[in-house]
């Protein structure tokens, strides 16, 4: 599980991350801003974990931008650990928060993972 661990803080800084452990699964928590269900693509392949995700900004029609820091997008490669597999797993996302159980057995071949509102 380290790779895991040490590649979730290489992310950007305003992504946030917790990585949880039962017997049976493990929980990925990241809190996306902006992020929705639909905004979110979640792929297990070889033993990693693939984020996209496009963040939706609005601006008020009375404004316009000064400065530009917050990502549209993130892109994100994650090593899974060896017994995790997207067989079986299940994603959320509620007001920019992403939970993503993956169960724990072995490796299964690339598998998409659904993403619902919360």
């Amino acid at each position: 599980m380290p790779p895991l661990r040490d590649a979730l803080r290489t992310l950007p800084d305003a992504v946030f991350a917790d990585l949880l452990e039962s017997d049976e699964a493990y929980l990925l928590v990241m809190d996306l801003p902006g992020v929705s269900a639909e905004s979110v693509d979640l792929t297990v392949e070889g033993g990693r974990l693939v984020v996209e995700a496009r963040r939706d900004k609005d601006v008020p029609p009375a404004f316009e931008y000064r400065s530009e820091d917050r990502s549209l997008f993130l892109d994100a490669e994650l090593p899974l650990p060896p017994d995790a597999t997207g067989a079986g797993a299940t994603a959320t996302v509620d007001a920019g928060v992403l939970e993503l159980e993956l169960p724990k057995q072995s490796a299964a071949p690339g598998t998409t993972i659904p993403v619902e509102s919360g």
